[in-house]
């Protein structure tokens, strides 16, 4: 818990609550950060946060009054982008410009084979190779903003 409080929650989750919602213009809450809640928990004995395996055990019992159990038992599911929604959609095309295959090919880092099968398998659906595309097409426009940068130099 003491670590959550002093490093996690405002280097990480916070942080990321509060950009997206800047980003959408709106001003969020963080109901189980008022101070008498966490004093609450902090003084709660580890059988009444941890039971089963399970945590929170206290809030669980609480919200199984009044909401179903699916809504409560169900996983995490984070701060995650799309980026794979993204590839495949509003992005696609500027996807398959950055790796075009005679700029891969001329770059001459990657295999330009195995970086066109993996987007080709990605926009059909065959698989899920989000993060290793996301990564290639960052570095490709890294080395297209380097590039440009070189180009524009006349010192």
């Amino acid at each position: 818990m003491a670590w959550d409080t002093l490093t996690y929650l405002p280097d990480d989750v916070l942080h990321k609550a509060d950009r997206a919602a800047m980003a959408e213009s709106l001003e969020t809450r963080a109901p189980f950060l008022d101070h008498r809640v966490v004093e609450i928990a902090w003084r709660s004995p580890i059988g009444m946060k941890i039971r089963n395996s399970k945590s929170k055990w206290a809030l669980r019992q609480v919200l199984y009054k009044y909401d179903p159990s699916e809504l409560i038992e169900r996983p995490k599911t984070g701060f995650a982008l799309p980026i794979g929604h993204w590839l495949t959609g509003p992005l696609r095309d500027w996807a398959e410009a950055i790796l075009v295959p005679n700029r891969l090919t001329n770059d001459g880092y990657l295999n330009t084979e195995a970086v066109r099968r993996r987007l080709d398998e990605q926009l059909t659906g065959n698989r899920e190779l989000t993060a290793s595309l996301w990564s290639v097409s960052m570095f490709q426009s890294w080395l297209n903003v380097r590039k440009k940068s070189q180009c524009s130099y006349t010192g």
